[in-house]
C-alpha cells in the first residue's frame, strides 16, 4: 500500500467516523429537541387546563348572579302584585261604597268666592270632619269618574315604581 492509498484510506476512516459523529449528535439533538417539545406540551396543557377551570368557575358565579337577580326579580314582582291588586280591591271598595251612598264625596268651595252662587251651607252637620267650611257634594256619577281617574293613576305609579326597581335591580 503507497502512502496514497493509506491517506485515502484515513480520510475515507475520518469521514466514515465524522459522519457517524454527525449522525449520533443529529441523533442527540433529535431526543433534546423532542424532550423540549413534550416539556412544552405538557406545560401548555397545563394552561389550557388553568384557562378551562377558570373559565368555567366564572360561567358558574355569572349563573348563581344571575339566578339570584332572577329570584329578587320574582320577589319584586310578588310585591308590586300584591300591591296593585290590593290598591284594586281599595279603589273597587270605595266605588262600591260610593255606589250605594254609604259615602258621598264633597268638595270645598271658596267662601270668599262671590261668583259662585251656590248656597250651601256653612255650618257641618254633625258627622262632618271639617268645621265651618262650605262644601258642595259631588254627583254620584263624577265621584265615580274621579274615582277611576284616581285608580289609574295609582295604578300608574305602582307600574312606574316596578319598571324602576326592576332597572335598579338588572343595573347592578
Amino acid at each position: 500500500m503507497t502512502s496514497m492509498q493509506k491517506l485515502a484510506g484515513l480520510l475515507m476512516l475520518m469521514l466514515v467516523l465524522m459522519a457517524g459523529s454527525a449522525g449520533v449528535t443529529w441523533q442527540v439533538q433529535d431526543w433534546r429537541m423532542g424532550k423540549k417539545l413534550s416539556e412544552q406540551a405538557g406545560l401548555h396543557q397545563e394552561d389550557l387546563t388553568r384557562i378551562s377551570m377558570v373559565a368555567a368557575a366564572q360561567v358558574r358565579a355569572d349563573q348563581s348572579k344571575r339566578l339570584a337577580t332572577e329570584q329578587q326579580l320574582a320577589i319584586q314582582d310578588q310585591q308590586h302584585t300584591k300591591e296593585l291588586t290590593d290598591a284594586q280591591r281599595t279603589q273597587a271598595a270605595l266605588r262600591d261604597r260610593l255606589a250605594t251612598a254609604d259615602v258621598r264625596l264633597s268638595v270645598l268651595i271658596d267662601a270668599t268666592d262671590t261668583a259662585s252662587s251656590c248656597n250651601v251651607p256653612a255650618a257641618s252637620g254633625a258627622v262632618g270632619v271639617v268645621h265651618a267650611t262650605r262644601r258642595a257634594q259631588l254627583d254620584p256619577a263624577h265621584a265615580q269618574r274621579i274615582l277611576g281617574i284616581t285608580g289609574d293613576g295609582d295604578n300608574a305609579i305602582i307600574a312606574l315604581r316596578a319598571c324602576q326597581a326592576y332597572v335598579r335591580t338588572i343595573s347592578r
